[in-house]
């Protein structure tokens, strides 16, 4: 068994620490989110937590781990009498990223079932993490139908299995834990809200704090077991702390002014629902234990808000995380409640708690979590008059226009790509259409297919007991249609034409609204930019549209209009994209006034690089942003190459352009 890295050897990351142990002193705190870069310890952290949680005592034999104190009457491995039992370590359960949905929740067992002729319900992940934790690495790219049985289990505490026959409901409380890279594209806003903290991470600037880091790191590498038995110390005391803050945790008072002050806060910053203020009551509290007192503070209260509210504020993925702690210090101050101590530095540490448990533990810096700088966001409003740099005609960049609700863009056929929400594919999880013979591994058995297919030659294979006589031949996969993500990528004219009349901002604020479509609909997506002499991929394909917002937004204007060499390298990017993911089906969208400019025949080639997209089938359409009383129509011509359609801007609006998926589909299929 692998030694784990202790969790009072990490450097820094105080937020991330408290953040955690927060959690292992009070599960009802919900658990806890890890936002940050990679290669800053979330891993290493969530899973040194392990080794510091409290062991369970459990009812012998019960796979669903069943207090004997209190055994759950309708545990399928029950009736449990109640008495003693056996103590174990708490389970740490990850649920990868691409598990299967049988996996998570359970499902019949197939063996039994053919072999014996029962119906026995084999346990998944959501059983093993009960009265654990559940730990998801990369929880930000999990597939949305394991989100929604996550959420289902999250809110009710309990696991409800309905499929092949089965109907079983256990119980499936645990501390959910999530990490994710915030370049790789946001999170859910539902399961964001199921997460009690978040915590925002980030390596170190400070040199002797990273030289501390390595030094750990490579002597941990060098000898696990030495390393973790020279933090044995150290350990076993931060293991009694925690024992001690949860004995005393029922003993804290929270009294009516801490309630008044999270409340206040929460409205302050407008928080959807009641959840906030429940989180921040019950981490406020487990604060309180933690510094050993039983009276919550005002000081409690605010650190509560810093970890409880920051992901609850967002309403879209282009806002930035985190709070206005002048705003925070406002709203405490206003509600301060009569039975709150005033000294933030009286008895009992009144402060914010110890932030770090280790000997040695070098002070924090400017670069740690917590003072992470936000990223760009988009301005939204109305456009300014876009001022002359001094660079050769270039315009500084344009504030975006108001994002708007558009009209879903889908790529016609049936795709087999990621599971997502745009486009209509086959896949493994969705409504099951059918059954076929397995094209090599059986992934998803279609069961009374499967029946079906060995029913007629049980005399023949001379069965003689209940179970089924099944060979390779009978199973049957099934075949299920849902939904696919897609790779949108955005090909912008960024020349002078498309900054006169101050068109950028009105562009920049319909681009950012299909990046906003993108992301709810798990999309990938690409920016492709063209002016001057030449065109330039913004943003290579990814997973984030924070990052594409921010790109777009620094987009400066300017030069000719190179129509051709936007086209062609958006070319060379979907070539290299179906080499590294071929199943994900592409949706060009061009976002240009079609006025091509620059080198000879500028028309003709921006016509022949068109003509190229439309040949290998490439769905697209053509955003039109010419304006004015006199139009040319050449982006509807760049359309009718593409094997598309033009829409402008305003049809691009979801109440302006019903029929536009119908039409996208039907000229793509033509052109096929």
């Amino acid at each position: 068994m692998n030694t784990p890295y202790p969790f009072t050897a990490l450097v820094g990351q105080d937020d991330l620490r408290l953040g955690l142990l927060l959690n292992a002193v009070s599960p009802a705190v919900g658990g806890v989110l890890v936002r940050g870069e990679k290669g800053t310890a979330k891993s290493t952290a969530v899973r040194a937590l392990a080794a510091l949680m409290p062991e369970v005592r459990v009812v012998s034999g019960c796979r669903f781990s069943c207090d004997p104190a209190a055994p759950d009457p309708s545990c399928p491995d029950g009736p449990h009498e109640a008495g003693s039992g056996a103590s174990r370590a708490a389970r740490t359960v990850e649920l990868p990223v691409g598990a299967s949905e049988d996996r998570l929740v359970g499902a019949l067992d197939i063996e039994r079932a053919l072999s014996e002729g029962v119906k026995a319900f084999e346990p998944g992940l959501l059983a093993d993490a009960h009265r654990g934790i559940l730990y998801v690495d990369e929880v930000n790219l999990l597939h949305d139908h394991l989100v929604d049985l996550l959420l289902d289990a999250a809110a009710m505490g309990a696991s409800y299995v309905e499929r092949e026959g089965v109907s079983v409901r256990h119980a499936a409380r645990f501390l959910l834990v999530g990490t994710m890279n915030p370049e790789e594209g946001e999170l859910r806003p539902q399961l964001l809200d199921r997460f009690g903290l978040t915590v925002e991470v980030a390596a170190s600037r400070d040199t002797d704090q990273r030289v501390e880091v390595v030094r750990r790191r490579l002597a941990y590498d060098a000898d696990p077991a030495a390393f973790a038995a020279e933090w044995a110390g150290e350990e076993a005391a931060l293991r009694a702390r925690i024992a001690a803050a949860r004995a005393l945790l029922p003993e804290v008072r929270l009294g009516d002014g801490a309630l008044r002050q999270i409340a206040a806060t929460c409205a302050a910053f407008e928080v959807d629902g009641m959840r906030a203020d429940i989180v921040m009551a019950r981490t406020a509290t487990a604060l309180a234990a933690w510094a050993g007192r039983t009276d919550v503070l005002a000081e409690d209260v605010r650190q509560a808000a810093l970890l409880a509210l920051p992901h609850r504020r967002r309403r879209n993925p282009f806002d930035a995380p985190g709070l206005d702690e002048d705003k925070l210090d406002e709203a405490l101050e206003q509600h301060g409640g009569e039975d709150d101590d005033p000294d933030p530095d009286g008895p009992d540490g009144g402060g914010r708690p110890p932030r770090g448990d280790g000997p040695d533990t070098p002070p924090r810096s400017d670069g740690e979590a917590g003072d992470t700088p936000a990223p760009a966001v988009p301005e939204q409003g109305g456009e300014q008059e876009p001022g002359r740099s001094s660079g050769g005609g270039e315009r500084q960049p344009a504030r975006a226009a108001e994002p708007f609700r558009t009209k879903t863009l889908s790529v016609p056929g049936l795709g087999e790509g990621a599971a997502g929400r745009r486009s209509r594919a086959r896949t493994e999880h969705g409504r099951t259409t059918g059954a076929r013979r397995p094209r090599g591994a059986l992934t998803k058995l279609h069961l009374a297919a499967t029946v079906r297919a060995a029913a007629p030659h049980q005399r023949a294979r001379g069965r003689s007991g209940p179970g089924l006589v099944v060979r390779r031949d009978d199973l049957r996969q099934a075949t299920r249609e849902g939904r696919e993500g897609n790779l949108v990528l955005f090909v912008v004219d960024a020349s002078g034409s498309m900054a006169a009349r101050q068109r950028m901002g009105a562009v920049k604020g319909a681009v950012l609204s299909l990046l906003l479509d993108a992301y709810q609909r798990r999309d990938k997506v690409g920016l492709v930019t063209f002016r001057g002499r030449d065109a330039e991929v913004a943003l290579p394909p990814t997973s984030s549209v924070d990052a594409a917002a921010a790109r777009l937004e620094a987009l400066p204007t300017g030069g000719r209009t190179p129509v051709a060499a936007g086209l062609l390298k958006a070319h060379e990017v979907l070539r290299v994209e179906r080499l590294r993911d071929p199943s994900r089906r592409p949706l060009l969208v061009v976002v240009t006034d079609g006025r091509a400019t620059g080198g000879p025949e500028p028309v003709a080639l921006a016509s022949r690089a068109a003509r190229l997209h439309a040949a290998e089938g490439t769905a697209s359409v053509v955003v039109d942003c010419e304006s004015g009383p006199v139009r040319l129509g050449l982006a509807a011509g760049l359309a009718r190459d593409l094997g598309s359609v033009a829409v402008t801007l305003d049809e691009l609006r979801a109440d302006s352009i019903a029929g536009l998926v119908k039409d996208v589909r039907g000229t793509d299929r033509r052109a096929a």
